[in-house]
């Protein structure tokens, strides 16, 4: 009662000296102080009766209710909420704190046997398949005990009934993964104690006797063996550390360290190692290859250093030397950004020395390459795209190289290059322009052909006659006609002339415009028609002019420079249709069917003469005689033609096709069977001409056999008239010469089979062929052999197989099922322009692969050459899966160039410097 009356002597002051904002603001903190206190319902009882009060009292007489005191009474009643407090709270408040939980987070449990917590030892207890998720902890094991008075977690394996040890700890906090045989963990301070651990950070496995972890970022590790090996338990080599600080996605910092190679120790020793560990590439030293050659002397080859330059591109840059002073330069660089395009950059060079100074066969020579591939996502932009494909450098670069073993593109005589860049504009009509640069390089002859660049724009076809909606039917309205640009700057030049101020000296450009104008239509409803007419203009801004010069006594070519332009124009039509022919057997035959497609068409083509572009100019002193010649000769699009045009052509297209009952007798239908896919035959007839108006018929054809595994193309060329003997032909028949009706002047015929052990199991065909090789120029198979790149000898010379396969081989019986390939290709060329009657070139290449055993690979190219008789280019590859290791052995026994080399090494990337490379290539002469 003394409080209730303190408490409402009080408030009546405080009430008429405040407002009621100000009083709301002090009741406030009045009650959350006696919240802390057993006073609570009092103080609250009282400040309910004496605010009612007040209510009261001033709802009966507004006028005396609130007395406005003034300013020394303001002064003595100015208490605050602490005050009130103390006067109403005379006991003190509790000074013990309050407990925190035992628990900071929920724990999902899982047990498959039972699961018990013992309150009073604090613990609880899972047994067999056990599963505990505590915050961002993990953690699986055959027993689990959780101390959650200590916040310790103990896990461990269980025996089985046969007495073995099962179901190891799987420990995962964030992205750290840890099987060990058991564990200790503390959730509060994140130190562990493990035993036998196991851990994979990348590319590396690695197993610790003891594992003691400070923090998140810190292992200490006894005992511990890390290798990149599948198989941590067994694996077939290792390191051994004593001791290891290991910081997850860093870096490992081991002390003594010795190799172990199927559980022997190897004097490989290290008194200290580090072992970089992320996720991310990082830049560092590549070690060199040592070696020797017979003829260049001792080498390091394939050393340097490594760039990471950012997650889009990366550069390694190479290097070999020689003792003679031979040497070599690489730089390679791989660049990519997701969804927009990626490709590689290889410059290479080499100073070559052949022998020693002083000696006869010294030769010196400077070889060098340059590859660039790049290419744009379709999605990146769908109306622009950038593409490139270069490959150029020396002609001798593949033949000379010191640093490749690539035969596929050393017998490649041909080295070409494109850059192009194209842009679609969808306007009305359509617009389409494209800039190229292109590049030709013969190595034989060592003559390049450039175009730098070619501009080609065209505007897409125009009806002018058809209505913009509806079927564009009869001779008007398809009537349509389309616009076409290209301009080029062609340069021709020579291998030691190549990025030299020579060879832009002799450079042509110009232009050439078309447009076209065609239509189509149908006559008697089977004949289709096809008219039309093109007219060029061309524009070059370079010409020639001929005269006899007295002085020199021959008649000069000089250059001119300036624009001039000729235009011609040509006019074409053709006659078409197909007709059908079956030939029926009866539904009882095996062949049921044989359908005939023959496709004739004749074709007429007029072209004017031209002959007022051409010019006239002495050949002598005298004057008296004269020739002819145009001042647009040698030009980029041709000359303008003297003499009119007046073709007819003529051609026979015939397709054979069979239906044959099917063996599967609950199939209805009759499979379908090519027989022949083309027969062609084709000729003209020159109407104009005074003699010698049919030009050689040439046939040609082409079908696959045997399940489209042989496919088979051939081809000849006969001619209807006789050759006199200087081998010119005449204007007299053949068969008036006392031949046959035609005269066989050449004809080719090329085979090409292919089979695997895939074809008798239903799976399909694999990929055959080296990526290097390819890239170089060569062929896609591998019939001159597969290519070998010294300076990344961690591929495979053999097609990797997928993971489905090798769990499949390894499960069966594998000597009932041997994975093999082969491939066969014949070619014959026959000859008689000249009576010669010769057959100039005959040969049967072959290669093949076989997978003796699940690691064991072995794979040959050969082939024989029957008009010189003897064996062609000739490789035997084997290969060797050490699982994370790889061996393989290539020899070249016969030839130019006969070599061999063997390699064993880690396939990892991480420790792809620990290896074996020994080889003998073959010395070749420089040129």
């Amino acid at each position: 009662m003394v409080i209730i009356f303190i408490n409402a002597y009080f408030c009546q002051k405080i009430y008429v000296s405040l407002n009621r904002q100000k009083l709301s603001q002090i009741f406030t903190k009045i009650v959350l102080k006696a919240l802390r206190t057993n006073l609570f319902h009092i103080v609250l009882l009282s400040m309910f009766l004496t605010l009612g009060d007040f209510e009261m009292h001033s709802q009966e007489n507004p006028s005396k209710s609130i007395r406005v005191p003034s300013e020394k009474q303001k002064d003595k009643i100015n208490l605050s909420a602490n005050d009130l407090i103390k006067i109403a709270d005379s006991t003190k408040t509790d000074s013990v704190k309050k407990k925190k939980p035992i628990l900071e987070g929920i724990v999902k449990r899982k047990a498959l046997d039972y699961e018990k917590i013992d309150q009073k030892k604090k613990q609880l207890t899972l047994y067999n398949q056990a599963e505990l998720t505590y915050k961002d902890i993990e953690l699986k094991a055959g027993i689990i005990v959780f101390d959650y008075e200590k916040n310790e977690v103990y896990a461990g394996r269980i025996k089985d009934s046969t007495g073995n040890f099962t179901q190891r700890p799987i420990f995962k906090q964030g992205s750290n993964v840890i099987e060990p045989d058991s564990i200790r963990f503390n959730t509060k301070t994140k130190k562990a104690l493990v035993w036998n651990s196991r851990t994979q950070q990348g590319e590396f496995r690695v197993k610790a006797e003891v594992s003691k972890r400070e923090n998140d970022s810190v292992y200490f590790m006894r005992n511990a063996r890390f290798t990149t090996s599948e198989d941590i338990e067994n694996p077939e080599y290792y390191f051994l550390a004593r001791k290891i600080k290991f910081v997850p996605k860093k870096k490992v910092v081991a002390g003594f360290t010795n190799m172990v190679i199927a559980d022997v120790p190897t004097p490989l020793a290290l008194p200290f190692a580090y072992f970089p560990m992320t996720e991310k590439s990082v830049s560092g030293f590549i070690v060199p290859t040592f070696g020797d050659t017979q003829q260049r002397g001792y080498y390091l080859q394939n050393g340097g250093y490594y760039f990471a330059l950012s997650d889009y591109y990366d550069l390694a840059v190479l290097g070999d030397y020689y003792t003679n002073g031979s040497y070599a330069l690489r730089f390679e660089s791989n660049y990519a950004q997701r969804y927009k395009f990626n490709g590689l950059v290889n410059v290479r060079f080499e100073n070559q020395i052949f022998s020693e100074r002083g000696f006869p066969d010294y030769a010196k020579s400077r070889q060098y390459n340059i590859q660039w591939s790049h290419n744009q996502d379709t999605k990146a932009s769908p109306n622009s795209r950038f593409s490139a494909s270069v490959n150029l450098g020396s002609s001798q670069y593949f033949r000379q190289s010191l640093n490749q073993t690539n035969i596929g593109s050393s017998i490649n005589n041909n080295l070409s290059s494109s850059i192009s860049y194209a842009k679609t504009f969808h306007t009305v009509p359509q617009v389409n322009l494209s800039l190229t640069a292109t590049h030709s390089q013969n190595t034989n002859t060592e003559q390049i052909d450039m175009t730098l660049p070619t501009l080609q724009a065209s505007v897409d076809r125009i009806f002018p006659f058809a209505p913009k909606d509806g079927i564009k039917k009869g001779f008007i309205k398809n009537i349509n006609f389309q616009y076409n640009l290209r301009g080029e700057n062609r340069i021709r030049t020579t291998d030691s002339l190549f990025f030299k101020s020579e060879m832009f000296r002799d450079a042509k450009n110009g232009f050439q415009h078309s447009i076209p104008i065609s239509t189509n239509f149908k006559v008697f409803k089977h004949f289709s028609v096809t008219a039309g007419t093109n007219y060029n203009e061309v524009w070059q801004f370079k010409t020639i002019k001929k005269e006899y010069s007295a002085t020199e006594s021959k008649v000069v070519t000089s250059e001119v420079s300036g624009f001039e332009s000729f235009r011609t124009y040509n006019l074409s039509a053709s006659v078409g249709t197909t007709i059908y022919g079956t030939f029926n057997f009866g539904e009882d035959k095996k062949i049921q069917a044989i359908r005939h497609v023959v496709r004739p068409n004749v074709s007429y083509g007029y072209t004017p003469s031209f002959d007022r572009y051409y010019e006239t100019y002495a050949l002598d002193a005298t004057g008296t005689t004269y020739a002819d010649y145009t001042k647009f000769e040698n030009g980029l699009f041709g000359t303008p033609g003297k003499g009119y045009a007046n073709n007819i052509g003529m051609s026979l297209s015939n397709t054979f096709e069979a239906k044959i009952r099917d063996k599967d007798e609950t199939k209805t239908e009759p499979k379908k069977v090519m027989l022949l896919n083309n027969l062609n035959f084709v000729t003209s007839y020159n109407i104009a001409a005074d003699s010698l108006a049919w030009s050689p018929l040439r046939v040609s054809g082409g079908t696959n056999l045997f399940k489209d595994k042989l496919n088979l193309n051939f081809g000849t060329t006969l001619d209807p008239y006789a050759i006199d003997n200087s081998g010119r032909r005449t204007d007299r028949w053949n068969i008036d010469n006392g031949g046959s009706l035609f005269r066989m002047t050449s004809t080719n015929v090329t085979l090409n089979y292919s089979i695997s052990s895939n074809d008798f199991s239903g799976k399909a065909a694999t990929e055959t062929g080296s990526e290097q090789t390819t890239l170089n120029g060569g062929r896609q198979d591998d019939l001159f052999g597969r290519g070998v790149d010294l300076s990344d000898q961690r591929q495979s010379l053999f097609k990797k197989d997928n993971d489905e396969n090798k769990e499949k081989q390894s499960s069966e019986f594998y000597s009932l099922k041997i994975p093999w390939d082969l491939r066969l290709a014949y070619s014959l060329t026959y000859s008689n322009n000249n009576r010669e009657n010769k057959v100039v070139g005959n040969s049967l290449m072959m290669s093949g692969n076989v997978d003796i055993t699940p690691k064991w690979k072995m794979g040959f190219s050969s082939g024989y050459d029957f008009v010189q008789k003897g064996v062609t280019y000739t490789q035997l590859r084997f290969e060797r899966d050490l699982l994370s290791w790889r061996m393989d052995f290539n020899w070249i026994p016969i030839g130019t160039y006969t070599s061999w080399g063997f390699f064993i090494g880690i396939k990892s990337s991480v420790l792809s410097d620990i290896k074996w490379d020994k080889r003998s290539l073959p010395d070749r002469r420089l040129r």
